[in-house]
């Protein structure tokens, strides 16, 4: 079926489409209802077990010798390869383990663990025994930890002893202690993994050796759920400091990967897809554990960083080495190797390279990183765009549905189920051009959150500010093909003299500069504008050619949108504030560009950058 058929059918006829789609699963008990509109759940009367199609059920086609979950870790050195029926024992006694521990189907878990396959091993057996997992990245904070361990109350925590960050070896347990002092509601045990580059002392009255109740767990069946029951929940940052815990269905949520796999992504059962991402993402939920096992797909789980281990080339040489026909990843690591590989030598040196597309999401993907790279690979590479509330893409190029229209600046069009509505303030829907606030109109489709943990005022608050249309917080615009730009958060409008400008759209133009790397463009705030754009670039000129770059920068944006747009400063740092997936972080540098010193995030990757930020700022505005 072609992109425009699809789509047609699943807005004309969604209970349909999504009913023929869910024929793709094993089901205990095959729904009869599509989508009960007064409870606002998918496949209501549905029982399967989301660990079985993700495993079981392909040995029992067949294919238990077939490559299910590959562990590379350079890091370490360590390279492993799980076949299906591997698999399915593992997770089996895993489960086991897990239920011998106390942990009950509708218990929930916290899996604070670094990429080990052990982790992966954790979700699919909680999936198995109807237990709720909760994935919290290894290394967070010990009171971040403890707001997570109160709000879902976890009977278990699973964990390592120790994180391995580029050459840093970080000792998880002094965390984990200490989280489990201040929390509330501390689980009842802690089973580690026992890493032999650090040991943990297993001293508290809940710490269990892993290896130790591994090896005395028998293995353990699969529960049957209801198609409406939690999988897991998946915290982001809230508003108010108190962490929003999106809470993912079982049911829906498997019927739209299953769907996604081959639809968007073009993957075939047997093929090998690489989401190179971290498992305390939505990615690494979605694209890591589920969705390409539930297609049959093998999975790539990367310990390491898209350069520095060792070098940028790893990459490139990791999806030659597996036949990796699909590589997902987010932009800032495309600009990371493209900094320190930037003629892409070692994209050249990895022999037999099968990719056929590059997708790109986690931020938006400016022009220049999707030239460079679609260059050097002579692929397709195809931005896309969604967000943990969603938990699959919303916005695609779907090359599995024969759609080849990939427009660089936009992130595609809207992806069958989505219905998509650019809307003013006041909830009235802007000509095609004109950015403004993206909304979605209710319902949504399979897979997308269906309520927050213990937050039912924070879950409808998406859908008040626009009658019946969840607010996704970007602005975007539309073409007159469907295309949709994302322009960034609603937050990174600003308002220059009366005008609306996009910081989006203003770090296009710097980006394509000359010398310039990579970028951000935040508002800071003016007495007589109320806000200026101000330009954080990071450039491989030398540190004399400064100055020339400054003035390129602003005379760039000024031909390219409007004097007004023109920055009022542009500040070369060596590095930009990121997070662990290689989002910018701006509201820290809205903060620094207001002369204020911020608190580093949780979520961030370096926080030694802060300082050089302000020294930064600070010899700027002298």
């Amino acid at each position: 079926m072609s992109y425009k058929g699809a789509y047609r059918r699943s807005i004309e006829d969604s209970c349909d489409f999504w009913m023929k789609a869910a024929q793709s699963l094993d089901w205990d008990c095959f729904p009869e209802t599509a989508y009960d509109s007064e409870t606002d759940i998918w496949f209501p009367d549905g029982m399967l077990n989301l660990c079985h199609n993700a495993v079981d059920r392909h040995v029992a086609d067949g294919n238990g010798d077939q490559s299910a979950l590959i562990y590379e870790s350079p890091v370490t050195g360590k390279s492993e390869t799980y076949s299906f029926l591997e698999l399915r024992d593992r997770v089996a006694q895993t489960a086991g383990m897990i239920a011998a521990a106390g942990a009950a189907q509708g218990d929930r878990v916290i899996i604070y663990m670094p990429m080990i396959p052990e982790a992966v091993f954790a979700m699919l057996a909680c999936a198995r025994l109807g237990v709720v997992h909760s994935v919290v990245f290894g290394g967070f904070s010990a009171p971040e930890l403890a707001k997570r361990i109160d709000d879902c109350e976890p009977v278990l925590l699973l964990s390592a002893s120790c994180g391995i960050e580029g050459s840093k070896v970080i000792a998880y347990k002094p965390m984990i202690d200490e989280a489990v002092a201040l929390a509330q509601s501390p689980p009842r045990h802690a089973i580690i993994v026992q890493r032999p580059e650090l040991l943990a002392d297993l001293v508290s009255p809940i710490d269990l050796d892993w290896e130790e109740q591994f090896d005395r767990a028998s293995p353990a069946d699969c529960v049957s759920v209801r198609s409406q029951d939690p999988l897991y929940i998946l915290y982001t940052s809230g508003t108010t400091g108190k962490p929003k815990g999106v809470v993912r269905d079982t049911g829906g949520y498997g019927v739209a990967l299953q769907w996604s796999m081959p639809n968007i992504y073009g993957a075939a059962p047997g093929e090998t897809f690489w989401a190179a991402s971290d498992i305390g993402w939505v990615v690494g939920h979605s694209y890591i554990v589920y969705g390409p096992l539930l297609n049959g797909n093998a999975t790539i789980l990367f310990e390491g960083k898209p350069v520095g281990t060792p070098d940028a080339g790893i990459f490139w040489r990791i999806a030659a080495k597996h036949a990796v026909r699909v590589l997902f990843t987010a932009p800032t690591a495309i600009r990371a190797i493209r900094a320190g590989d930037p003629d892409a030598e070692l994209l050249k040196a990895a022999d037999g390279l099968a990719l056929e597309a590059l997708f790109l999401a986690g931020e938006r993907a400016d022009p220049d990183t999707l030239d460079w790279v679609a260059a050097k690979l002579e692929r397709p590479v195809i931005d896309h765009w969604w967000q943990t509330e969603l938990g699959w893409p919303a916005l695609a190029t779907c090359i599995g549905l024969g759609d080849r229209d990939v427009l660089i600046g936009s992130a595609g069009r809207a992806v069958p189920g989505y219905r998509f509505a650019i809307l003013d303030d006041d909830g009235e829907e802007v000509p095609d051009g004109t950015v403004a606030n993206l909304t979605i109109a209710a319902p949504l489709p399979p897979g997308c959150f269906r309520e927050l943990w213990n937050n039912k005022v924070g879950f409808e608050s998406s859908f008040t500010d626009f009658l019946g249309h969840y607010a996704t917080g970007d602005a975007g615009k539309r073409d007159l093909d469907g295309h949709i730009h994302v322009m960034g958060r609603t937050d990174d409008i600003i308002n220059v003299a009366g005008h609306r400008l996009s910081t989006g759209q203003i770090e296009e133009v710097v980006a394509a500069c000359d010398h310039v790397i990579e970028c951000a463009v935040v508002g800071g705030h003016d007495p007589i504008k109320n806000q200026v754009p101000i330009v954080f670039f990071v450039s491989s000129a030398n540190v004399e050619e400064e100055l020339t770059d400054r003035q390129t920068i602003k005379q760039a944006v000024r031909d390219a949108i409007s004097p007004i747009a023109a920055p009022k400063a542009c500040i070369r740092v060596e590095k930009l504030p990121k997070t662990r997936s290689g989002k910018i972080l701006r509201n820290l540098l809205r903060s620094i560009a207001d002369g204020e010193t911020p608190l580093p995030p949780e979520t961030i990757e370096e926080a030694s950058v802060i300082d050089d930020l302000i020294a930064a700022w600070s010899r700027s505005s002298r």
